[in-house]
């Protein structure tokens, strides 16, 4: 009996190990906690182009003149300014990394009209006899051409504030010089003279501070402030008995506006895909 029951005891294991086997299912995969790692594909290029629109506000430093045949006689108008002028630009740049940036652009200022006077004893033929006060009148129009490099101070939402120098020459073209003598008495004026007007090559540096707003991934506007030096120059000609001229140099102060395009595409982020599980056969 006892043998008989040992018996019917393995045969009952045996049948439910055999069941259990029948009845296995693979353990779910667990669902790693980390989510997947997001990364941000740069832009292929850093090139961009420029565009600008602004107003000077001129600042002649000064203008002056050889009088008579005498050399040394180098005088001052009594009087001198500049008109201000609008600005239009261009250029082509390259962002190095997220706070430096360089450029080359190229910028026209309109046409600037000068008056100046000069004050003296007259001369002993003409009208303009006795004590005399001359009107000078001419016209004025720059090309610069400027390397540039800026530092970007950081972004805070979709403004990014910055500041920057730039170096270069300005072609300073004057148009002919028209000078009017009268009479302080009021008793007649000599016939108008005119000068030839004169342009030259000047070293020209900047300053710049301002705002990039961004307006899409690849458009941004600019809002900016920037001050240029030209250095001074020959003015105009001789004619009689008067001239050459030259100026002493323009502080150009400009309120400008304008955009930038980024090539090479917009920021796209991706998401790394994860690896395929190979299917387990129990």
């Amino acid at each position: 009996m006892r043998n008989t029951l040992i018996g019917a005891l393995a045969l009952a294991l045996l049948a439910g190990a055999a069941h259990s086997a029948d009845l296995y299912q693979p353990q779910p995969e667990q669902v790693p906690l980390d989510a997947p790692e997001v990364t941000v594909q740069q832009s292929s290029s850093g090139w961009y182009l420029r565009g600008d629109v602004g107003y000077g506000f001129n600042k002649l430093r000064g203008a002056n003149f050889y009088q008579g045949n005498d050399p040394s006689q180098r005088v001052d108008f009594a009087s001198s300014g500049l008109r201000d002028a609008f600005t239009v630009g261009a250029g082509v740049g390259y962002q190095v990394n997220s706070y430096l940036r360089t450029d080359l652009t190229f910028d026209y200022l309109s046409k600037s009209k000068f008056t100046g006077s000069t004050v003296g004893g007259g001369a002993p033929f003409g009208a303009c006899v006795g004590p005399c006060t001359s009107t000078d009148i001419a016209n004025m129009k720059a090309y610069s051409l400027l390397a540039n490099a800026y530092v970007d101070l950081g972004t805070y939402g979709y403004v990014t504030p910055y500041v920057g120098a730039g170096l270069g020459g300005t072609y300073v073209k004057w148009d002919k010089l028209r000078n009017t003598s009268c009479a302080d008495d009021g008793s007649g004026c000599d016939d108008t003279v005119e000068h030839g007007g004169k342009g030259s090559w000047r070293f020209t540096y900047a300053l710049m501070a301002g705002a990039t707003i961004d307006v899409t991934c690849n458009i941004k506007a600019d809002v900016g402030y920037r001050y240029r030096r030209i250095e001074g120059g020959d003015m105009f000609g001789w004619a009689q008995n008067g001239g050459p001229g030259f100026d002493k140099g323009i502080n150009v102060h400009e309120a400008r506006v304008g955009a930038r395009y980024l090539f090479g595409g917009c920021q796209q982020p991706y998401v790394a895909e994860e690896p395929v599980q190979p299917i387990i056969y129990k």
